[in-house]
């Protein structure tokens, strides 16, 4: 079953008294439990296809369907999980009131899965720093706050926008196992962005190609490496496989990537 469904999904912004496509016509489908990742140069329009799946920025045409709702429904019943790049914490609340932050600003509509609070602290390895503020935490753990506040609506789809990035490279591989470890619990639905090609791989089932401006899907890449996984699956040929059919269809000359360079 497809959890999530792009198709012809295309996006034009107004600027100076033009109109500009960022996003050419895109088709992409998730099947329920499958882990995808967007990558692309900067401005290829990642973080706007994002956007626009999670209903914060509407598509200029185009269908998408979550769980076979649009988003606008799916961001009402609470089936959509966002994680950006800054955590975006509360600083003058605990990791738990940050975690719970969700449940209070929707009261009785919450869908709950059964599990609490500080059940998701507990999944996301943050145990013992409840009360932590997030000025009290590294970066690496702010993320997993943010991550468990993401879960706590428990939805069917979990948007992540460059979750990693701004991390030094040890603390993201280790960020990098946890979020596998914890979507081997919760079974979610999953799309990132990232600039990585390792992690792109090492994280996802599909990669998601795109090219710039306009932004477009130029090669879908199917991981061939089994699950679970850890990390001497880098040493792995179908890892060195994928990584090198992901970095061709980035930079390969045919396929104009470098055109902004």
């Amino acid at each position: 079953m497809e959890q999530l469904t792009v198709r012809g999904v295309c996006k034009r912004f107004e600027i100076d008294g033009r109109s500009v496509e960022v996003l050419s016509p895109t088709d992409l489908t998730l099947k329920a439990g499958e882990f995808g990742a967007l990558i692309g140069p900067s401005g290829c329009g990642k973080s706007t296809l994002l956007r626009m799946i999670a209903d914060i920025l509407p598509p200029s045409d185009g269908t998408i369907l979550i769980g076979g709702h649009e988003p606008a429904r799916a961001r009402r019943e609470h089936e959509i999980g966002f994680v950006f790049q800054d955590p975006t914490l509360l600083p003058w609340r605990s990791v738990l009131d940050n975690v719970r932050l969700p449940l209070e600003l929707v009261g009785n509509s919450a869908r709950l899965s059964g599990s609490t609070p500080q059940e998701l602290i507990d999944l996301v390895g943050l145990s013992g720093f409840e009360h932590a503020r997030p000025g009290q935490l590294s970066g690496g753990m702010q993320q997993r706050a943010a991550i468990a506040r993401a879960l706590i609506l428990s939805p069917q789809l979990l948007l992540l926008d460059e979750p990693f990035g701004a991390l030094d490279e040890i603390t993201r591989y280790r960020m990098n196992m946890e979020l596998l470890r914890i979507r081997a619990e919760t079974r979610t639905t999953s799309l990132m962005v990232t600039h990585s090609i390792q992690e792109a791989v090492f994280m996802a089932d599909r990669i998601f190609v795109l090219a710039a401006r306009p932004g477009r899907i130029v090669d879908v890449v199917e991981v061939e490496v089994e699950r679970p996984r850890k990390l001497s699956v880098m040493n792995s040929p179908e890892f060195a496989a994928a990584v090198d059919r992901v970095r061709t269809s980035l930079f390969g000359d045919a396929l104009g990537m470098l055109d902004d360079a």
